[in-house]
């Protein structure tokens, strides 16, 4: 009985070794695929991030360069990039992605909506109440460095996340996170604009609540006295 025991605990090693192997990759059980925009396009949309930072009205923000995380997914939700400038708040990486994500995710050829646009409808009693449960970010993706070639996923309904449009249709999205969610908009709306993305079938801009007045339609509350609407 004691051989038999030796025998199966022998076999068992291997197993266990592959076991804690597959363990120890984040990304292991998941399927990697190649971005499905061009690595140009990427890199052109991503280009901009340096130059729209450095705006005069510092985009409405807190900061002056804007410090900033930007991600972008393709059309499938795969994550093509993540980049930052200057001492990016960390948990603004995750946001970033999100924000991405969910542009793309609920925006077509017939309607464009950012994640300004989301705040709204998703507030108790809108009609997308419940939408920031849907999908959320996957948390074997927090660490930095991870994520390029997966389905992060997330949802986030404020301000910093865009469709990216090509001959009328979205190829992906662009999210940016790292200043208040308004200005953190105006930034990804500048540079989806110097990158020749923003075809849109309708104005996704943002749209400030009036003061006072209780959530409706597409619109997000303002972040501060110096807002700008981009």
């Amino acid at each position: 009985m004691r051989k038999i025991l030796v025998a199966m605990s022998m076999a068992m090693f291997p197993s266990l070794a592959a076991f804690a192997q597959t363990g120890s990759d984040p990304s292991d059980q998941y399927q990697k695929a190649s971005c499905q925009i061009p690595a140009q396009t990427v890199a052109h949309v991503q280009a901009q991030l340096a130059t729209v930072v450095m705006a005069p009205d510092h985009n409405g923000g807190l900061f002056s360069p804007n410090r900033m995380w930007s991600a972008i997914v393709d059309r499938v939700g795969t994550l093509c990039s993540v980049i930052v400038t200057g001492d990016a708040w960390p948990g603004s990486r995750a946001i970033a992605i999100a924000k991405a994500s969910t542009a793309n995710g609920f925006s077509n050829s017939a309607l464009a909506l950012s994640t300004a646009n989301l705040y709204s409808p998703t507030q108790p009693g809108g009609s997308l109440y419940g939408l920031n449960d849907s999908n959320p970010f996957n948390p074997r993706f927090l660490p930095q460095g991870t994520g390029i070639g997966y389905v992060p996923g997330g949802d986030i309904t404020f301000g910093g996340g865009l469709a990216l449009y090509s001959g009328g249709h979205v190829i992906g999205g662009l999210g940016v996170s790292g200043d208040t969610s308004c200005a953190d908009h105006a930034i990804a709306y500048r540079m989806r604009h110097l990158a020749g993305l923003d075809g849109t079938p309708n104005s996704d801009n943002i749209v400030y609540i009036p003061a006072g007045a209780e959530p409706s339609g597409f619109e997000q509350p303002h972040c501060g006295a110096t807002d700008i609407t981009p």
